[in-house]
C-alpha cells in the first residue's frame, strides 16, 4: 500500500492549488515539490477558480483568515467540487475564534470534501461546530493516548461516516479513517511541535497524495500521514549539536525530498483498525 501510493505521486507528479496559511506557505510548496508533486498558491476570488480548474487538487487551509481569502476559498472549493477533484480542508484553530469555527463549518456545508485534516481539538469542533483550543494546538485534554485510542478511532469512523469524507486526526498518535476502516500510525517525533507548520505541510502534502491515488483515497492519506512522520524521525536523525529548529524543518523537507517506497515501508509504524 505504502509503496504503491508513494510510486504514484511520483510518476503522476500531482498539481495541487493551496489556499494556505501566509505563515507556512513557502514550506508547503517545498513540501509538495520535495514529494513529487507541483504546487500552485493563489486565494484571490477573482482567480481562484480559473486556478483550481487546471489542478489535480484543492488544499484549503484557514490558518491565516480574511474576508478576501475566506470567499476564495468557498469558491475554489465549489469550482472543485464541481470538476470532481479532490478536496482537504485544514481547519486550523478551528475552536479558537469565532471567525474559524464558522468560517470551517460553512466550508464543510458548500464544499464536497475529500478530507478533513487537523488535530483532535479542531476535528471535534468540526464534529459539534463548536469547542476549545489553545491557540492552533490541541487541547492537551484532547490529546490521542493508548488509553483512549478505541473511543477515539469509533469517534473518527463515525464522524466520517457522517460527514461522508476521510478524517485524519493527526497528533502524538496518528488516525486516518473513512466510515468503515482506519488506520493508527504511530510515526513522527514529539520535536515536530517546535516547528511552525508541519501540520500545514502535512495538509499539502495529503492533498497531494489523494489526487495521485484516486483509487484508494484512504490509503494515500494514511501514506501522507505515514511519510510526514517516518521523514520527522529521519530528519532528527540528522541533526547536529549545533542545529535547531529551523533546521531541523529543512531536514524533514529534505528527508520527504530522498525518500524511497523501500524506506518508507521498513520504518512505517501503521495498524489497520
Amino acid at each position: 500500500m505504502l509503496k504503491e501510493c508513494w510510486k504514484n505521486v511520483q510518476e503522476r507528479t500531482p498539481l495541487v492549488h493551496n489556499i494556505t496559511n501566509y505563515v507556512t506557505v513557502n514550506d508547503v510548496a517545498n513540501v509538495l515539490l520535495a514529494c513529487g508533486g507541483s504546487p500552485i498558491m493563489s486565494d484571490e476570488p477573482e482567480d481562484v477558480e480559473d486556478i483550481t480548474a487546471i489542478c489535480g487538487g484543492l488544499n484549503i487551509n484557514i490558518g491565516t483568515l480574511n474576508e478576501r481569502s475566506i470567499q476564495g476559498m468557498l469558491r475554489a472549493g465549489k469550482k472543485a467540487s464541481e470538476l470532481g477533484h479532490p478536496i482537504l480542508l485544514d481547519p486550523v484553530g478551528a475552536g479558537a475564534s469565532k471567525l474559524r469555527t464558522d468560517t470551517a463549518a460553512e466550508i464543510v456545508k458548500q464544499v464536497k470534501l475529500t478530507v478533513i485534516r487537523g488535530n483532535i481539538s479542531e476535528i471535534k469542533t468540526i464534529a459539534s461546530g463548536s469547542g476549545t483550543t489553545r491557540g492552533v494546538d490541541a487541547d492537551v485534554a484532547d490529546a490521542v493516548t493508548e488509553e483512549n485510542l478505541p473511543a477515539a478511532v469509533t469517534f473518527a469512523k463515525e464522524l466520517a461516516k457522517r460527514l461522508e469524507v476521510i478524517i485524519a486526526i493527526t497528533g502524538a498518535i496518528d488516525i486516518v479513517a473513512d466510515g468503515e476502516t482506519a488506520y493508527v500510525i504511530r510515526n513522527g517525533r514529539p520535536e515536530m511541535g517546535r516547528i511552525t507548520g508541519t501540520g500545514c505541510q502535512l495538509s499539502g502534502l495529503a492533498t497531494a497524495y489523494v489526487t495521485a491515488n484516486p483509487e484508494q483515497r484512504l490509503e494515500a492519506v494514511a501514506t501522507a500521514v505515514t511519510l510526514m512522520g517516518v521523514a520527522g524521525e529521519i530528519g532528527w536523525e540528522n541533526m547536529q549539536p549545533t542545529d535547531g529548529n529551523s533546521t531541523y524543518r529543512n531536514r524533514i523537507i529534505d528527508a520527504i525530498y530522498n525518500m524511497d517506497g523501500e524506506t518508507l515501508e521498513s520504518r512505517a509504524k501503521i495498524e489497520r483498525a
